[in-house]
């Protein structure tokens, strides 16, 4: 079943067309990557998804409904949550004071369950749970970032370079958190630099070009393909 459906959406910066005609599904339960070359229009289709940009044409529907106009804040609150680009967690805020911003769509009663659930998959920040975000390093504000979103219940989380800025060893403990999480049950769409590691834990890939969907498959073919090997994993 179709959790996500991209229908035929356009974005543009201005008069330059960012995302062109860019069509795909992510169906419940599954691992979605998007992958391909900085600025290829990764970023701006998640934004576009969660209501941070606006699509020209086309149509965006998430768990039955149409958000294709919705505002993000609405998004957020139908059980889509986004881990953007460069974590972008409160700095000045405790880690407890951080996932409780993700909570706000949430109610009261459930904030404390949902937050020993995060400190579940993200022991490191239940030892850090009163230190000031921006004292953590890069990789511990990554899981910062990452349970704020899973603060809200999301049904479809959407993560965006989790391994930007990260040494290989934590970035390898990142992608152990998001297989993790996926187990769990919860359905996930990976924008990611990396390609390999995004090809080895994802059910199906996207290849995007200046914009553009070139080529989708199981990530399992997709990481046997000669011309993504040329372009993305240095084969």
């Amino acid at each position: 079943m179709a959790l996500l459906e991209v229908d035929q959406i356009n974005v543009f910066y201005g008069s330059i067309r960012a995302v062109k005609n860019v069509s795909f599904r992510v169906d419940e339960g599954e691992i979605i990557t998007l992958i391909g070359a900085n600025g290829a229009g990764k970023t701006t289709i998640l934004q576009t998804v969660s209501g941070l940009l606006s699509s020209a044409s086309g149509s965006i529907v998430f768990d039955g409904k149409d958000i294709t106009r919705m505002n993000a804040h609405r998004i957020v609150g139908l059980g889509l949550a986004q881990v953007p680009e460069g974590r972008r967690i409160f700095q000045q805020m405790t880690v407890e004071e951080n996932l409780e911003m993700g909570a706000y769509t949430q109610p009261k009663g459930s904030i404390a369950i949902n937050k020993e659930k995060v400190f579940s998959h993200f022991p490191r920040l239940a030892e850090r749970r009163r230190q000031v975000g921006g004292t953590l390093s890069g990789g511990e504000q990554q899981m910062l970032a990452m349970g704020r979103a899973m603060m809200s219940q999301p049904k479809l989380l959407m993560l965006d370079e989790p391994s930007m800025g990260l040494a290989p060893i934590l970035v390898e403990e990142i992608f152990t958190i998001i297989s993790e999480l996926h187990q769990s049950g919860t359905t996930i769409l990976l924008v990611e630099q990396n390609a390999r590691m995004a090809l080895s834990i994802a059910d199906r890939g996207y290849v995007l070009e200046t914009g553009k969907i070139v080529k989708t498959d199981a990530a399992s073919v997709l990481l046997k393909d000669d011309d993504v090997q040329k372009a993305y994993l240095g084969g």
